[in-house]
C-alpha cells in the first residue's frame, strides 16, 4: 500500500485500477507469446510487451500521483488503443477470442470512465467544501467576540413559563 490516502470510493476504485493495471502489465510482459497467439497477434509479441510496459507505467502513476484522473484517462486511451489493435488483428484471430477480448476491453474502459468521472466529482466536492470553509472562517455569531459575553447573563431570571413546575422539581422548595 502506498503512503497516499484513498479519499472516498473513487480513490479506492482508482487504487484498485492501479493494481489491476500493474497486474495486467506483468501478465502481458511474462506471457506475451501465448497471449499474442490467443488474440490473433502472432508475431506481435513485442507489441504486447510494450502494452504491458504501458500498463505498468500507468498503474504506478495511478498509485503515486496526487491527481489520479489524468492517469485514469491514460488508461482509457490505452483501452482505445487495445481495441483498435484487436480489431486490426480480428481477421487473423478466432471470432470468439476477438469478441471476448473486445468485450473485456470495453468493460474495463467503462469502469475506467466511471472512475475518472467519480474522481472529478469527488474533487469538485472537496474544492467546494474548501471554498466554503474559507468563506466562513472569519465569521462569528458574536459580532463583538465571545469574550464580551462573559458575565452578561449572571443576573438572568428565566420567565415563569420557562421554569420547571414546582411539583416536578427535583429539589424541595424551602
Amino acid at each position: 500500500m502506498t503512503g497516499r490516502t484513498h479519499r472516498g470510493s473513487a480513490g479506492r476504485m482508482a487504487w484498485g485500477l492501479g493494481w489491476f493495471s500493474i497486474g495486467l502489465g506483468v501478465l502481458e510482459l511474462a506471457a506475451a507469446r501465448p497471449l499474442a497467439r490467443s488474440l490473433g497477434l502472432r508475431g506481435a509479441e513485442n507489441l504486447v510487451r510494450a502494452y504491458g510496459l504501458r500498463e505498468i507505467a500507468t498503474g504506478i502513476g495511478i498509485l503515486t500521483a496526487r491527481d489520479r484522473r489524468p492517469w485514469i484517462m491514460g488508461r482509457v486511451a490505452g483501452d482505445a488503443l487495445d481495441a483498435v489493435t484487436l480489431l486490426a488483428a480480428a481477421p487473423r484471430g478466432s471470432a470468439f477470442g476477438t469478441a471476448t477480448a473486445l468485450a473485456s476491453v470495453a468493460g474495463v474502459a467503462i469502469f475506467d470512465l466511471l472512475c475518472a468521472e467519480a474522481l472529478r466529482t469527488e474533487e469538485g466536492d472537496r474544492a467546494g467544501h474548501r471554498r466554503a470553509a474559507r468563506a466562513y472562517a472569519a465569521r462569528s455569531a458574536f459580532p463583538h467576540g465571545t469574550w464580551t459575553t462573559r458575565g452578561q447573563a449572571g443576573d438572568f431570571e428565566p420567565p415563569a413559563d420557562f421554569r420547571i413546575p414546582e411539583p416536578l422539581r427535583p429539589w424541595a422548595a424551602a
